[in-house]
């Protein structure tokens, strides 16, 4: 290994992102390590304060993955409810709705039989077992960079210095970074990746697939009054306020969960045309209508958050190794959009990873380019996502309402046989018309008891960042947000951050554009949707950022 000053450590394997995909392939390595009586070494960086702490999603959970990794998970005291009642509601306005029958939903959208969970909780989880199996586990350590041999193999990765100024000089508590080498590299960050947006753009993976599709997603986290809950319950909502055309599609979610618990959100596709638009309005406003308000009154509002969600499917897959690095996960995008899940995915896009590794390191071998995308084709895995592959490009071309009556013809009559493919060749970016030729917006003001403001949301995100650090929120050009994103789109960042990152405000007479980088949590959203891709989202300072409890 090449050295440097710096400090480093050795690996077999480093995994850098402790969501499921990177916990089921640490726990699958070791699995296997303990059935060959190997010898293998395994690290998980995670940048979060703990593992969990910036993992964000619905959730209910497909526990077919699980089954296969942890068949005895129900005996670990993983934190689960059952799906008890799965609801349907078209939203035709602000107060009326149509409930669909069972038999009208597509048949993978369907929920009995699977889990209602706290992903965050779910990683914890598996954070313990991995450990327990002897996984290496450093959170609050972000890893910023991969390290190349002489031949461009991925030998590693590099964590972020500490204790740099926002002017970026070195402070009294500068600490550099550690480079971390091993055999091979696994990214598995979720959605938008830091380094596996590097990887994908220097190797080229994606010139072969669909572009990447997204939709950024909001949660809150509610408690209500014991005779109001019914642990089990499960809502989705179409319509009503994105409404049903293909300018702006999106959804709605309600979950009872544990301890007198309810998750709840609005996933709006980040393909939406309107500049206007500010999809955490648009989630506060869905909240009034009765079909969600009724599971809310005499509650409180305990956490929120939001994150950006990779949904473009099969088609939008990137090559998926390099010599001696490998996506899987979200960083790849293995969600299956049509069940709007994407656990059980991960886990068993890690595991499959796992195997090949594995069987690498039984031949001596290290750098090389896993076979994983031959074993992922060999799989359910690879059968489920195909048979979703067209989900995506018909709500985008067609919208919600007869995109889903397409999903429903093809799941529900064909069994998702349809032979023809659809495609969403238009990244989400470029979906933006100017602001000029598009309607203005008016949104209500929050009451503070069912809708809140946007600080007070950040607020209870409980994100923090240390503030003498630099930008992680880099911007190309410092012209183009006022001279092109004004002037083009009335500058949209102001709108889609869902934490109030991004303001234009006025000095000495002239707009500038202001970036409040402390309140950011990680979304990745203003890295996806700025019209001029001027924008690129880097990690801060390890640990900082949001800590969501229970989220």
């Amino acid at each position: 290994m090449p050295k440097t000053s710096r400090e480093s450590l050795e690996f077999d394997v480093v995994i850098v992102g402790g969501g499921p995909s990177g916990l089921a392939t640490a726990i699958r390595l070791m699995q296997l390590n303990q059935e060959t009586n190997s010898d293998i070494s395994v690290c998980l960086v995670d940048k979060g304060s703990e593992i969990g702490a910036h993992i964000l999603s619905g959730a209910i959970m497909y526990p077919r993955a699980l089954n296969e990794l942890i068949p005895d998970w129900k005996e670990l005291d993983l934190p689960h409810s059952l799906v008890q009642s799965d609801e349907f509601h078209v939203l035709t306005n602000d107060h009326q709705s149509l409930k669909l029958p069972p038999s009208f939903i597509p048949r993978p959208s369907r929920n009995h039989g699977n889990l209602i969970v706290s992903l965050g909780n779910v990683c914890r989880w598996l954070a313990k077992l991995a450990e327990d199996l002897g996984v290496m586990i450093f959170p609050g350590f972000a890893a910023t960079d991969l390290l190349y041999d002489e031949a461009n193999a991925v030998i590693g990765v590099r964590t972020g210095d500490l204790g740099i100024g926002k002017h970026g000089k070195q402070k009294s508590t500068f600490e550099p970074g550690v480079d971390i080498y091993a055999k091979y590299t696994i990214l598995a960050e979720g959605c938008r990746g830091h380094l596996g947006k590097q990887l994908i753009q220097k190797f080229e993976l994606d010139v072969e697939s669909s572009p990447q599709h997204y939709a950024i997603g909001f949660k809150e986290l509610w408690e209500i009054p014991a005779e109001s809950h019914v642990e089990g319950t499960v809502v989705h909502t179409i319509g009503w306020p994105l409404g049903f055309s293909s300018q702006s599609t999106g959804g709605g979610f309600l979950y009872h969960s544990e301890n007198g618990q309810v998750s709840l959100g609005l996933i709006v596709d980040l393909s939406y045309s309107n500049p206007h638009l500010d999809p955490f309005q648009e989630f506060q406003r869905w909240k009034h209508h009765p079909v969600v308000k009724q599971h809310l009154l005499d509650g409180n509002r305990i956490s929120y958050g939001a994150r950006a969600i990779t949904k473009g499917g099969v088609n939008s897959l990137p090559n998926l190794s390099v010599n001696g690095a490998t996506l899987v996960g979200d960083d790849a995008g293995f969600l299956n959009p049509l069940k709007i899940k994407g656990t059980h995915t991960a886990i068993k896009s890690g595991m499959l990873c796992a195997e090949s590794i594995i069987d690498e390191l039984k031949r001596n071998r290290q750098h090389t380019t896993l076979d994983l995308e031959k074993r992922f084709k060999e799989t359910w895995l690879y059968e489920e996502l195909y048979k979703a592959r067209n989900t995506t490009p018909v709500w985008n071309k067609f919208g919600m309402l007869f995109g889903s009556a397409w999903l429903f013809l093809e799941h529900n009559v064909f069994f998702g046989s349809n032979p023809f493919t659809a495609r969403s060749n238009i990244p989400d970016h470029a979906k933006l018309r100017y602001s000029q030729i598009c309607s203005k917006i008016n949104y209500p003001k929050p009451d503070n008891i069912i809708s809140f403001d946007l600080l007070s949301s950040v607020y209870a995100s409980n994100t923090n960042h240390e503030e003498d650090q630099p930008c992680h929120l880099k911007l190309q050009y410092h012209s183009i947000p006022i001279k092109v994103n004004l002037k083009d789109y009335d500058e949209p960042a102001q709108r889609y951050c869902p934490a109030g990152v991004y303001e234009v405000v006025e000095e000495n007479g002239e707009p500038v554009f202001r970036i409040n980088a402390q309140n950011c949590i990680h979304c990745k959203t203003c890295d996806i949707k700025d019209p001029s891709q001027n924008i690129n989202w880097v990690p801060p300072e390890g640990s900082g950022g949001p800590n969501y409890p229970n989220m």
